[in-house]
């Protein structure tokens, strides 16, 4: 078990920070005519040679070249995987030379501000702009009256390029959808003088009856959810009657609200049309899906539209393709000028849709032993139509415990609201706070401690299907978070542990997040006779440390230092469709890299001249070493990366590698464990509810940076503590306005609120995917919640069901 995920930094443990803080290669301002596409196709072409390779392997043929490098740490004999390397872009973000997508400026550049209406359906009866117009620096009102034909957004899952929230039309007609639907956009010289004008628009409104709650979306009747092709519903023998004949049971309803994206900045747009070629500065996690998306919508070829997003401050699932690009695209195609739309943060409450509300039932039937012999996990979560994102809270329990029964149903109940969106974590996050809140009630009930129940019915195989697990080491990571959390020392019985006024308890909870891998990973790969190489691959970090943890593999197999590697991503034009989600982008971009390695080998050698001590050998007889290639069997038979090229009278050599098709995912049941425990006070007069003390014991293959896993692992947690305690999005269930959409009501963790978080892992690879690690960056917010709510009930001896856990429920 690695204990000291961040050891202290030292010449042979940590690299330096890497040297990035050069001004960032940006297209240049002022105007379209010379985009980041062409920036990049001029590159290397004044007096150079250069050979450029196509050299992707057939559709599945990347496992055995991920084999490779599975949990090998010395693949390039450099052994950087797992060391703690600083952000490579930390540099250009502290002296404020990162860009985002709100500060990329045109000249005769406007600014846009938004109306939103304020009936939850029904039709614009009237529009009355006429004060607005004239108001000063105002430029253009966009509405449906006058917006550019467009189709409607291709939703996530509907094709491998689509990343729409939403299927609904936009501004295409005078239909209201939702309370807080966009119905104008005023575009002015100012965002002073956009806001302003964007208060003087008057609408009428022609009302219908709109489904505003949640108990008259029940009573309107539910229908079965759709994940994919797949109805959520799965029964494995009679769950209910084994639960009737079960020794000792639980069986409760667990609530959780709705709740919203926050992310540090907001969503941000600049939009810049150039005849019928679009260019957008973005802030998205999505940057190819939402350039094939604009072009769909606007009638254009894909290759017409150019996303760029180096920067992003932060996505959660939040930033895929949504209604600020769309309205951004659509009001500069409009007004024929540049457009910058950065939301408010009201904005973002109302456009962008977070977690929906959910009320699960769960259910435990279990012999004295604590053997479980029935699991049942159902309920309705809130929806929209014509949305692609079901929160699926059930996923938790489809492999967590073996059981003899099993009952899996999730159905959906339609609201008149904002379409609800991805939130780290979707459906796991509040599905684990229900599991293991059940779990650890029925630990109590029988009088078992509630790891040994967890470990008493850990299965052996995969619960739905029995697939082989490909690696799964969570009573591994419970032994060593136990330990070192010291679990040994709590009170089983409530309301025992008491500091003065405050009560002290402790709890935990099983996180699980499944493993994917996009078929889509493609990347480019350009080693120079400096012996330096790039990488371009469109994918994207929203502060997770991507290009950090990329370089570091890169580098590792290559055999070259980090700043020696310059990983560049967040364009369109690069190759690849790998969307930032899923906990996905890192084993997708890991497994192209593994490829790149073989393809950039494979190109070296048929370089080689006939006197090179390498002649005569094949990809599989030698090995990087130290900026150049070495005979596997003989190191004396190496030629450096330098020596190759110039021997071949080239300055560079590039070629493109895919990572195949995931056959993983059809062998084994693939997730990330994590075993998470919690401390907490509770002030026996006021009932304040504050988190002392959180560890998170993870199981999550091979990590590639123990700097930038142990952020993402703290950030989860964090997000988990306002989860638990914090966070919901009121609406008036009159007529569906958001109330609090503000972080002055809308409550999350602040800093005071956060304690000291410990993070261990254990380690070990798995064999079976890219390098040996699997998603980490939304493992954290699973199974903390529940550890928090076990928590306090074993402080104050009050079991919580109803999320956020807020001190009226505890007095």
């Amino acid at each position: 078990m690695t204990n000291d995920p961040m050891p202290e930094a030292t010449d042979d443990t940590a690299p330096e920070a890497l040297d990035r803080s050069q001004e960032w290669a940006s297209p240049r301002r002022g105007g379209p005519a010379l985009t980041r596409r062409k920036v990049l196709g001029l590159a290397g072409m004044a007096g150079t040679s250069a050979l450029v390779v196509a050299a992707s392997g057939p559709p599945g043929s990347a496992s055995p070249s991920m084999r490779l490098g599975a949990g090998r740490g010395r693949e390039g004999g450099q052994g950087w995987i797992g060391k703690p390397l600083p952000r490579v872009d930390g540099p250009l973000k502290v002296r404020g030379a990162a860009p985002y997508a709100a500060e990329f400026t045109y000249e005769g550049m406007v600014y846009a501000a938004l109306v939103f209406s304020t009936i939850a359906k029904g039709r614009i009866a009237e529009l009355d702009t006429g004060a607005t117009e004239a108001a000063p620096g105002v430029v253009f009102v966009l509405s449906h009256l006058n917006a550019p034909r467009m189709g409607p957004m291709v939703a996530f899952g509907d094709h491998e390029k689509a990343a729409g929230n939403d299927r609904r039309p936009t501004m295409q007609d005078d239909r209201v959808r939702w309370n807080g639907q966009p119905v104008a956009v005023v575009l002015a010289d100012t965002q002073e003088e956009a806001d302003h004008a964007a208060s003087l628009v008057r609408v009428v409104y022609e009302a219908e009856p709109a489904t505003t709650s949640f108990a008259q979306a029940v009573a309107n009747g539910t229908e079965t959810a759709v994940l994919g092709d797949w109805p959520v519903h799965v029964e494995i023998g009679d769950a209910e009657a084994a639960l009737s004949a079960a020794q000792a049971s639980v069986d409760a309803i667990y609530r959780s609200p709705h709740q919203n994206h926050n992310a540090i900045e907001p969503h941000a747009v600049t939009a810049v049309w150039d005849g019928d070629e679009l260019e957008m500065y973005d802030s998205t996690q999505s940057v190819v899906h939402n350039a094939w998306t604009l072009a769909q919508m606007f009638g254009i070829e894909e290759e017409q539209v150019h996303v760029v997003s180096p920067f992003v401050g932060g996505s959660f699932g939040g930033k895929f393709m949504g209604l600020p690009e769309v309205l951004a695209a659509a009001a500069a195609r409009a007004v024929g000028r540049p457009v910058r739309m950065a939301l408010s943060r009201e904005a973002v409450y109302r456009l962008v849709g977070g977690r929906a509300l959910t009320e699960q039932r769960v259910a435990i039937g279990a012999d004295r032993n604590g053997r479980i012999d029935a699991l049942i996990h159902t309920g309705t979560s809130t929806h929209t139509p014509h949305n692609p994102h079901p929160e699926a809270f059930v996923f938790p329990t489809l492999t967590s415990y073996a059981t003899r029964t099993l009952k899996i149903d999730l159905q959906w109940a339609y609201l008149d609201m904002v379409s609800n969106h991805s939130m780290r974590a979707p459906g796991e996050a509040v599905g684990s706070f229900a599991l293991e809140s059940a779990i650890d009630e029925l630990a109590h009930e029988l009088k078992i401690d509630p790891i040994e129940l967890r470990i008493r019915n850990e299965p052996a195989v995969d619960p739905l299907d029995g697939r082989p697990f490909s690696s799964r080491n969570i009573v591994q990571a419970w032994h060593a978070g136990a330990e070192r959390f010291g679990w040994a020392r709590r009170n089983p019985t409530p309301r025992a542990v008491r500091h003065g006024d405050w009560l002290v308890g402790m709890g935990c909870g099983t996180a699980t997040h499944h493993y994917s891998r996009e078929p889509t990973g493609r990347a480019r790969f350009t080693l120079t006779r400096e012996a330096t190489l790039a990488v371009d691959v469109a994918a994207h970090d929203a502060g997770m440390g991507t290009a950090t943890a990329v370089t570091l593999v890169v580098a590792e197999l290559l055999a070259l230092r980090p700043d020696r590697v310059e990983v560049r991503i967040g364009d369109s034009t690069m190759p690849g469709v790998i969307a930032g989600n899923g906990s996905q982008q890192i084993a997708t971009v890991t497994g192209t890299v593994v490829a790149g390695k073989a393809a950039v080998v494979a190109e070296l050698l048929r370089l080689v001249r006939p006197g090179s001590p390498l002649a005569g050998l094949t990809s599989e007889q030698v090995t990087p070493h130290e900026a150049g290639l070495s005979a596997t069997e003989d190191r004396a038979r190496y030629e450096s990366y330098a020596s190759i090229l110039g021997h071949a009278g080239l300055s560079e050599v590039t070629v493109d590698a895919s990572g195949g098709e995931p056959v993983e995912l059809a062998r084994y049941s693939m997730a990330s464990y994590g075993a998470m425990f919690a401390e907490v006070r509770v002030n026996a007069v006021t009932g304040e509810p504050r988190v002392t003390r959180l560890l998170g014991s993870m199981d999550c293959g091979r990590v590639m940076n123990a700097r930038t896993a142990a952020s993402q692992f703290r950030g989860g947690m964090v997000m988990a503590m306002g989860l638990a305690l914090n966070e919901a999005t009121h609406y008036d269930e009159r007529n569906g306005r958001i109330m609090n959409p503000s972080l002055s009501e809308y409550h999350i963790p602040v800093h005071l609120d956060v304690p000291e978080i410990d993070v261990i892992w254990t380690g070990v690879p798995d064999p079976h995917t890219p390098m040996g690690g699997r998603g980490i960056g939304e493992l954290g917010v699973n199974g903390t919640g529940a550890a928090i709510a076990n928590a306090i009930f074993n402080a104050t001896g009050t079991r919580v069901h109803d999320l956020p856990i807020t001190l009226d429920k505890l007095m």
